[in-house]
């Protein structure tokens, strides 16, 4: 079952495919986000407002967040610490 978190603006992200959150102010954040914007690799979720995270994924891609490292890491932890009965019943009651 994919496990999938809210990285902004209603935007999922799958845990399972995250290699790492960063943070997007240093010098080679900012270079790893250029080379993916060349590569077609960047997907941007930040609605227009300031990155304040980067999170790399399995595939390489590139996926500009405005929700903080800390934020994620919490929201990506509890995703994966819920029990899959809670994710079930999460989807039932969205089919009502």
């Amino acid at each position: 079952m994919i496990k999938l978190a809210n990285a902004g603006f209603g935007n999922m992200v799958s845990i399972d495919k995250v290699v790492a959150v960063i943070s997007p102010n240093s010098a080679p954040a900012k270079r790893l986000k250029d080379e993916a914007r060349d590569g077609g690799r960047l997907v941007d979720i930040t609605q227009g407002r300031r990155t304040r995270s980067i999170i790399l994924t399995v595939a390489n891609q590139i996926i500009l967040s405005a929700v903080q490292v800390e934020t994620l890491a919490a929201r990506f932890q509890q995703e994966a610490e819920r029990p899959a009965e809670a994710r079930d019943l999460v989807k039932v009651l969205d089919k009502v």
